[in-house]
């Protein structure tokens, strides 16, 4: 399967999976075939001082560390584990994250993420590693 077609496929899972689908999350991949995920600000996601929750902050990374992972091995993975480091205030933008190979190695990836503010300001990072599964689930 060629890179497109499998990116394809993943932005299909990602767009059909509910969790996307109720924070309205977007991905899509870069020229290196690492993913984006975008996210426009919902007041619906704010902590009690009005501001997006962190929550919402490491599920972007992760996605975007997962997705990259997936993309770059060319199967399932899961999140082994996820260190994140919130650096400022989200100040109530829309953001994007996005994700690097750190090291590939034969049964796990090692990623690095970032979270930005649409006015370019970085928001929070993270490290992940991610155990390969083999092929993806067919449904």
């Amino acid at each position: 399967m060629s890179s497109t077609t499998f990116h394809t496929l993943l932005i299909s899972m990602f767009d059909n999976a509910p969790v996307n689908k109720a924070l309205g999350v977007t991905l899509e991949y870069n020229a290196e075939g690492e993913a984006v995920c975008r996210w426009r600000r919902n007041p619906s996601f704010d902590h009690g001082g009005h501001d997006t929750h962190g929550g919402i902050i490491a599920t972007l990374l992760d996605s975007a560390g997962w997705f990259t992972a997936a993309a770059k091995c060319g199967g399932a993975v899961v999140t082994s584990d996820l260190h994140v480091r919130l650096l400022q205030a989200a100040k109530q933008q829309d953001l994007v994250a996005t994700a690097r190979i750190v090291r590939m190695g034969s049964r796990s990836i090692v990623t690095e993420m970032t979270v930005s503010s649409a006015a370019g300001g970085l928001i929070a990072m993270a490290t992940a590693s991610f155990a390969k599964m083999g092929e993806l689930p067919t449904r």
